[in-house]
């Protein structure tokens, strides 16, 4: 989707650039700023042009302080992206996103884009449609960390003005893998529409917003997206076929098909 575009910023912080999404996104940002600053703890290899790259723990305050240094935006992908122990949780999530946010206070970053998660859903069930105004309720360690970092960004912004939008971002792959996945899929051009949309409208506040692409089967009211523009143009519904073939049938004494945070409601312990 990636296509020439006026520079929304002048240097944009992209962190979590190692994994998965990271690696979808670190291409299609570099047009929307001057200066693309990509950090992880993983490697990154060579700057490419147009970019800084900076090997940054996000549980380092220090660090991350240093690494916000002349950013004026975010997008924040960083930490754990499955269900660990609590304590890795507890590091790379929590502490990581308030030292994020912190060094956003700082140094004057007017807007961060939050990759939450869905997972701080996941204990609603398939049958249910759920809209950002309710009641979380986590899956996981990790889900729970999410609604930490929304509750974080809530504050920041209610006492702060920090800007934030945050994701609760589905499942975002190349294509839909399972039956769950035909409600919660995001192509990778529908995450960039949505991301670009969250750093360019006006004027965001604090938003939640689900990102999921135009499925016709759907868990999520994602009334709430439309102030910021984002429309997705992308569906499952292509995957369809392959996928019932392959899961003709659902236990439904199973919670993972029960409940949308699917296999993340029954892992661990650790």
């Amino acid at each position: 989707m990636t296509s020439p575009a006026t520079p929304l910023y002048k240097r944009l912080l992209l962190t979590g650039a190692a994994g998965g999404l990271g690696r979808a996104l670190r291409p299609r940002l570099t047009a929307r700023c001057e200066v693309l600053r990509v950090s992880d703890l993983a490697d990154l290899g060579a700057a490419q042009p147009g970019e800084e790259v900076q090997q940054v723990a996000l549980q380092d305050r220090a660090a991350v302080l240093a690494l916000l240094d002349g950013v004026d935006a975010v997008v924040h992908l960083g930490g754990l992206s499955t269900e660990h122990a609590f304590d890795d949780i507890l590091q790379a999530n929590i502490v990581g996103a308030y030292n994020l946010y912190e060094a956003a206070r700082i140094h004057g970053t007017r807007r961060i884009v939050f990759a939450s998660s869905n997972h701080v859903t996941g204990f609603y069930r398939q049958d249910e449609v759920v809209n950002p105004t309710m009641p979380v309720r986590p899956d996981s360690y990790y889900g729970l960390s999410k609604a930490f970092g929304e509750n974080l960004a809530r504050f920041y912004f209610d006492r702060y003005g920090i800007e934030t939008v945050c994701l609760r971002i589905g499942s975002s792959f190349p294509e839909a893998k399972d039956r769950r996945m035909l409600a919660t899929w995001m192509s990778y051009d529908d995450l960039e529409r949505l991301v670009v949309a969250s750093l360019s409208s006006p004027v965001v506040g604090y938003s939640v917003i689900y990102g999921m692409s135009d499925n016709h089967h759907v868990w999520w009211d994602n009334t709430s997206a439309k102030h910021i523009g984002y429309r997705p143009q992308d569906s499952s519904e292509p995957f369809r076929a392959a996928v019932e073939a392959r899961q003709p049938t659902l236990d439904l004494t199973d919670p993972a098909v029960l409940y949308q945070g699917g296999g993340f409601v029954k892992a661990g312990p650790f």
